[in-house]
């Protein structure tokens, strides 16, 4: 019987783990964060290291927008790109703000749907919005297509370097 007991709460406590990690990833966009600011931090960080921002725009009830961050997140060559090229906001869609100034600001990115990302260079200006459905392969997006999307709108291949 103390086996028994044992069990129990061992498998409660990995159960309460697996909670706590999940809803952690379940709040990966912030509805109460103030877009328009984190996008204006992200730019200054952005200009101190030489880098590009990248704006991922979804929701907590994207699955495909965790499927994205998961596969840059886990795939060191994507993180490793995204780490040396981007500084990324993750930005909160509700239709109930649909009206945002920010979204006319940034070309109306969702009209793409979710995840969209909006490439900023280092003053803060769109230089490029990306549908995630061209960086799809199958059941999910592309290690490649992803790969090639960064390298392309890295701030090194928009300035020229890449080719020169």
């Amino acid at each position: 019987m103390k086996k028994y007991r044992y069990l129990l709460v061992l498998l409660c406590l990995s159960c309460a783990a697996l909670a706590q990690d999940q809803k952690s990833y379940m709040q990966l966009y912030r509805p109460d964060a103030d877009a328009e600011q984190d996008i204006q931090q992200a730019v200054a960080q952005a200009q101190r290291e030489g880098k590009h921002v990248m704006l991922q725009i979804g929701g907590n009830w994207c699955i495909w927008c965790k499927y994205f961050h998961e596969l840059v997140t886990n795939n060191d060559r994507l993180h490793a790109q995204m780490n040396q090229s981007y500084v990324v906001v993750h930005v909160n869609y509700d239709k109930k703000d649909k009206d945002l100034p920010l979204w006319e600001r940034l070309g109306y990115p969702q009209r793409f749907g979710f995840p969209v990302f909006v490439i900023l260079n280092g003053k803060g200006e769109r230089i490029h919005t990306q549908n995630s459905a061209y960086l799809e392969e199958g059941k999910g997006h592309s290690v490649e297509k992803v790969a090639e999307f960064l390298g392309h709108w890295s701030p090194e291949a928009v300035s020229g370097a890449t080719i020169k």
